[in-house]
Parts: C-alpha cells; structure tokens; sequence
C-alpha cells in the first residue's frame, strides 16, 4: 500500500490533480482491495464493463486487461484529461472514456458488467437507475459505503427501502470490507465491496405490477415508527383491522413492522392491495 499511496501522490502532483471532494475523489490505493474486486466480478474475454468514476486509472488498467471493452465514465474534466493521456501512454485500446454523468446516460451505453469504486454522495440513486433498466447488467462489484452495503444486503428484521429495491432486482452479497485507511485522501467513513447479482429478472415485472410493487412498499415505510397496519391503512384509505385482516391471511403478525418484511413478503403482500 505505501508504493501505491506515493504513486498516487506522484502523479497527483505532476498532473496538477487536487481530489474533489464534490465528486467523491478518495482514491483507492490498497492492491488486496483491487485484487478482490476483480475477483469478485468474474472477468472474461466477453466482456463490456461499464466503471464509475475512474480516477486515476488503477481499476481501469486491470480491468482492460481481462475484458473486452471497458467504458470509463468520468465527471471531471481534468481527470478526463490525465486518464486519456494515461492510457494512450500505456497502449490501452479497449477502454472508451466518456466524459460526463453517469446518471445521464443509464440508457445510453451498453454493456454486461458494472465494476466501480463508486462515489458515495451517487450511490442510492445509482442503485435505483441502474438496476430498474429494462437491459440492467448481470452482475455488479461495487465500493459502496460499510453502512449502504449493510442495508443493501440487510434480512428480514433490518429491511429498507434500498435493501427491498435492490433485492426486488437481484441477489446482493458482501465481498470485503475496507478501511477507510486504504484510501487517500482518507475519508471519513469505511466502505466495502457488494456484488449484486441477477440483475435483469424479477417475475413481479410485469405491466403496473412493479409501479404498485414499490407503491406498496414505501406506503409501509412511510412512518418507521408505526406498525405497518397503521402505514398502509393510512396510505390505501382504509381502516387499521381491514389492512389485519389481509396480514392475517398471509399469516403475518398484526403487528409486524416494514422492517421485518423480505422481499418475497411484499410480493405476497401486493396481491391483497
């Protein structure tokens, strides 16, 4: 890690490169931490890899070397420019660098994978964009915030939002953690590496069925303190022993909460609503 940190700081200064914490720019500099990302997304000749925010172009290289194509998306423009130089420096040809937001452009590219070392002020709506396109990739290896991946990856019990939309999609799991060590500049939080998988097939998506799906489920978590009888009573206009009446019959608690619902449990749900 040190070598990668003063390579980091090298090029840094030689290319007049200031990390923008607007854009998330804590550049990741621990190789046991690349290595496993790679790892994890099960590389192949096949290949096209969309990466988020490459940085200085570590992920990228290696990612190159595996894969068919990698496109780069980058926001800043002076990184845009150090990374396009960097490469046609090292002979890099199957990388595409597109300069622009990320967010903008979900149905724009094409591509199988996504690979990133992703900035965390994006990531919840990044989830939500890329995993609910009707071409979503089939897998994803992501640095994500420790706390996001937790929720992401969260059981019955500790459910959100995020956990349910991204589980409605596919199958996320832990990788690695990271500390925020590995990292320069050091942020203020750890981070980990999720892999999402299955992305693409969920058999609620059907028709309105996906729209009703998720209308169903933030009207449950639309007050965390509330039992969910009470949430959904409020939200679909009825009375709190009607919304019982329909747990009872799927044999829920009357006084079970959103949190302890799984995915396949609103999916059961939906059909009384």
């Amino acid at each position: 890690m040190p070598d990668l940190l003063e390579f980091t700081k090298e090029l840094c200064y030689r290319n007049k490169i200031s990390p923008q914490k607007k854009h998330g720019q804590n550049f990741l500099i621990d190789d046991v931490a690349f290595d496993e990302i790679i790892k994890a997304a099960d590389l192949n000749k096949d290949d096209v890899v969309l990466e988020v925010g490459p940085g200085l172009g570590f992920l990228t290289e290696r990612l190159a070397s595996k894969v068919k194509k990698v496109i780069a998306v980058e926001i800043d423009p002076v990184l845009c420019n150090f990374l396009s130089k960097r490469f046609n420096d090292l002979n890099i040809k199957n990388v595409q660098l597109i300069s622009g937001d990320v967010l903008n452009l979900a149905k724009n590219i094409k591509y199988n994978k996504i690979v990133a070392n992703l900035p965390y002020n994006i990531s919840a709506y990044f989830l939500q964009q890329y995993l609910s396109v009707r071409e979503a990739p089939e897998l994803m290896v992501l640095m994500l915030q420790k706390e996001v991946v937790e929720r992401v990856c969260a059981q019955s019990g500790k459910m959100s939002i995020l956990s349910v939309s991204v589980q409605y999609f596919a199958k996320p799991s832990l990788v690695t953690n990271v500390s925020r060590q590995s990292f320069w500049p050091e942020p203020n939080v750890d981070s980990a590496v999720v892999k999402i998988v299955g992305t693409g097939h969920c058999p609620v998506r059907t028709g309105n069925e996906e729209k009703e799906f998720f209308k169903l489920v933030k009207a449950g978590f639309s007050s965390k303190r509330k039992m969910l009888k009470n949430n959904l009573a409020n939200v679909y206009n009825m009375k709190p022993k009607e919304v019982e009446a329909k747990l009872s019959k799927l044999s829920f608690d009357a006084k079970i909460r959103a949190q302890d619902l799984s995915v396949d449990d609103w999916k059961k749900l939906l059909g009384e609503f």
